[in-house]
């Protein structure tokens, strides 16, 4: 391609994205990590206006140190297949005041070689691949928009949209701690790839967004891959009020979840790893105390359930493992999920695993869509409050996965709904259950299951079921 083809593709691309700048784009001829024509002194020139950066340098653009936005207004970046890359334990692009940012044709790669063994967060902060950093007093809409991306290498996240004032000590899962802005978060993938990465530190994500406050995230991914990562291959955690909104088409989630090692933390679990015990029988100081001297304790949890006199009644110790693809919604605020022609498989923990605790709901739709090989649930949804769960499996199947094949679960006054059309299951929860369907409280239950194959046990609880 020549430099006046890509440039005029580049404008194109830029204007049906809505940015029609006044200035011509600023372009990157240099490899070189600064200096004239560098993309480092781009991001500087931009810093004040925003606008829109061309890389028309051929060959790798190789850094030191992070590549750093520090503007607000939005930022488009365009490239040809570059890559940008560093040897160092370092975030390769930051956009640390919340600009909106799209990013198209750049790769993004990392040292490698991370793992709990050779920790990338010893010395200081693991890298990450692409970081936004929302600002505390932003309203509206943040946005990352990436298009022929690929992340690979870094110790951390692949990708994160933090809108959280803790950082990376925001917590993840449903009621994670930390405050935040009033915006929303758009993230919207095409054609990205995120491989190899979050090996380096405990619960580091392919693509992780932090959400606090009243805002809510919309994810979109299209034609993508996520795989090999330490901890999920995504994971959107929307820790208070707002929504999660979830649109997956053609895409992969493979092999993700394996930073805690199971074959190296084994030799740190206790020789006990649970016990349950009769009331008054067993002090909690006569149980094993929580691990140290692994190469990182965190990976290894310990959970005590104890009597109202103060003893043990259960305990259990376990590795923390990760899925392909994890939702957390805590708040007054709603799940709301399709997936179609996707692809999850091999992943460490549940395959899909989305959890709502809080008023809202969980609305999930699977069409033509594979969980197949993961190490517990294929398909797994739990709502904790008074909301309602609805599911639609329309041709999905669920294979070999070691816990169920597709789980609905309602605990406390909701309703659950449930249509299995034209799907299958097999070789699940090593032959017991293929698909379960729970209400456990007060809300009724209904699952209707036509023209599918269901090879194993259906399982039922407070719900109505007919098969047609």
């Amino acid at each position: 391609m020549t430099i006046t083809t890509f440039l005029r593709s580049a404008t194109a691309l830029a204007l049906t994205t809505g940015a029609a700048f006044a200035e011509a784009p600023v372009l990157v001829t240099s490899t070189a990590d600064s200096g004239a024509g560098s993309f480092r002194a781009a991001l500087e020139t931009l810093a004040d206006t925003g606008g829109q950066i061309v890389v028309t340098a051929e060959g790798d653009i190789t850094i030191d140190s992070t590549l750093d936005y520090a503007g607000t207004a939005p930022l488009y970046v365009f490239g040809a297949g570059q890559t940008v890359r560093t040897a160092a334990n370092a975030t390769l692009f930051a956009a640390t005041a919340g600009a909106d940012l799209t990013i198209n044709g750049l790769n993004f790669a990392g040292p490698g070689g991370f793992d709990i063994e050779n920790r990338g967060d010893i010395d200081g902060p693991a890298g990450k691949g692409i970081f936004v950093d929302v600002r505390d007093d932003q309203q509206g809409y943040v946005s990352l928009v990436l298009e022929n991306v690929t992340v690979s290498g870094v110790a951390n996240h692949g990708v994160h949209v933090s809108d959280c004032d803790l950082a990376d000590a925001c917590g993840g899962g449903a009621g994670g701690s930390g405050g935040g802005s009033e915006a929303s978060i758009i993230v919207r993938l095409a054609g990205v790839t995120i491989d190899n990465v979050g090996h380096g530190k405990f619960d580091a994500d392919g693509l992780r967004v932090d959400e606090r406050a009243a805002g809510s995230i919309n994810f979109s991914a299209t034609a993508s891959t996520f795989r090999n990562v330490g901890a999920d291959g995504v994971e959107l955690d929307d820790g208070q009020a707002g929504d999660v909104r979830v649109i997956v088409t053609g895409s992969a989630f493979v092999g993700n979840g394996a930073y805690c090692d199971p074959q190296i933390l084994a030799a740190f679990m206790p020789d006990a790893p649970e016990g349950e015990f009769d009331e008054g029988t067993m002090p909690e100081a006569d149980i094993p105390g929580p691990v140290t001297g692994a190469p990182d304790d965190s990976c290894i949890e310990r959970e005590v359930d104890t009597y109202d006199d103060g003893t043990v009644e259960e305990y259990a110790f376990g590795i923390d493992l990760d899925d392909g693809f994890d939702v957390d919604e805590a708040g007054d605020g709603s799940v709301v999920a399709t997936l179609a022609d996707t692809t999850i498989s091999r992943n460490l923990d549940e395959g899909l695993d989305l959890d709502e605790e809080g008023p809202g709901g969980i609305d999930l739709v699977l069409i033509d869509t594979a969980a197949s090989g993961n190490t517990d649930d294929g398909f797994k949804t739990s709502e904790e409050d008074a909301g309602d769960v609805s599911g639609l499996m329309l041709g999905t199947s669920a294979a070999d996965n070691g816990g169920v094949g597709a789980v609905f679960e309602e605990a406390d006054g909701g309703d659950v709904t449930v249509i299995v059309q034209g799907s299958m299951t097999m070789g699940n929860d090593d032959g017991g259950t293929g698909l379960e369907v729970v209400q456990e409280d007060g809300g009724s239950g209904r699952l209707v299951v036509t023209s599918s194959d269901i090879q194993e046990e259906i399982e039922v609880d407070g719900v109505d079921r007919s098969d047609m």
